[in-house]
């Protein structure tokens, strides 16, 4: 049977994608850790459950995990984050800068890129080091 929650993709089909279509997979990944998180440190309601989770996939909150991670990067995974930095996005949401946008939407792709690849082990060694304190 095929897992298609683990999905991987041999290198060359992961070059082909765009990094926008990383940063895609990537937000999906990223929030699924993020839910499971919130729910195994004993969070039961759904509204403060969803309020947490919001406020931990936000753009700028991605902005500041990048911040956290990025000296923790291999060279190869650092290229995909610059590659994700500098895709070409069509809108930009309400409350987020450009600059804010991008470094999310880099955060996206190299968390898609870990994804596909995965590297499963390297995610949760990377998350290790944003939700820690």
């Amino acid at each position: 049977m095929r897992d298609f929650l683990h999905t991987t993709l041999d290198k060359n089909e992961i070059f082909e994608m765009s990094s926008l279509a990383l940063a895609h997979i990537g937000d999906a990944a990223f929030e699924l850790m993020v839910r499971s998180n919130l729910c195994k440190g004993g969070m039961r309601k759904a509204k403060e459950l969803h309020k947490n989770t919001v406020l931990s996939v936000s753009a700028s909150a991605q902005e500041a995990a990048s911040k956290k991670i990025l000296p923790h990067l291999t060279e190869e995974e650092h290229d995909v984050y610059l590659r994700g930095r500098n895709a070409k996005v069509n809108s930009l949401p309400k409350h987020a800068t450009p600059e804010t946008y991008h470094a999310a939407t880099a955060f996206e792709a190299l968390w898609g890129w870990l994804y596909l690849s995965g590297r499963y082990e390297r995610l949760n060694e990377l998350f290790e080091v944003i939700v820690s304190e």
